[in-house]
């Protein structure tokens, strides 16, 4: 059987295009924009989870340290800020999303390295690793998406204004 090609239940046989012509490509169902805004979304939900790791974890094993709760505490009041940032999808989020992870890395591998306890160390590596895909940064590198800003109804604009002055056309 050709390829694009079908058979009806009385064993015709029928093409969805014509011989010697290329299909043509059915318009995607998304936005252009919305592959990018998906990708901030995925990275706002790693955020969100590397915060709820960090304190499902950090805090039971303490042991009941003050210095040791209230870093664990620090650190997940600065991801919660950092989840807010992200989901902006803005470059300076991105630019401080990396800065944020690297710095948890650090920290985490500091305290591997001292302690042998990992914590949220993995979870950081993997959401730093999503930060810097190509892909992710290049939908960070896009302008959000804003609601076209519109004058409040019953206010004058310019236009409006200068209808009745020189014939509708503004001198200068």
């Amino acid at each position: 059987m050709l390829p694009g090609a079908a058979r009806e239940p009385g064993g015709e046989l029928v093409r969805a295009t014509k011989p010697g012509e290329q299909r043509a490509r059915r318009p995607s169902v998304r936005p252009p924009g919305e592959p990018g805004r998906l990708l901030v979304r995925l990275v706002t939900r790693l955020v969100v989870a590397q915060t709820i790791a960090a304190a499902a974890v950090g805090l039971p094993f303490s042991k009941r340290q003050l210095s040791s709760i209230l870093i664990t505490l620090a650190m997940v009041a600065a991801l919660c800020v950092l989840a807010f940032l992200v989901r902006s999808g803005t470059k300076t989020a991105w630019l401080v999303a990396v800065g944020f992870e690297v710095a948890f890395v650090a920290y985490g591998l500091s305290r591997f390295f001292a302690a042998r306890y990992l914590g949220g160390t993995l979870f950081a590596i993997i959401t730093l690793g999503t930060l810097v895909h190509p892909a992710v940064a290049r939908a960070y590198a896009v302008a959000p998406l804003r609601a076209p800003q519109e004058e409040p109804p019953g206010e004058l604009g310019l236009g409006d204004a200068a209808g009745d002055t020189y014939g509708g056309q503004i001198l200068g």
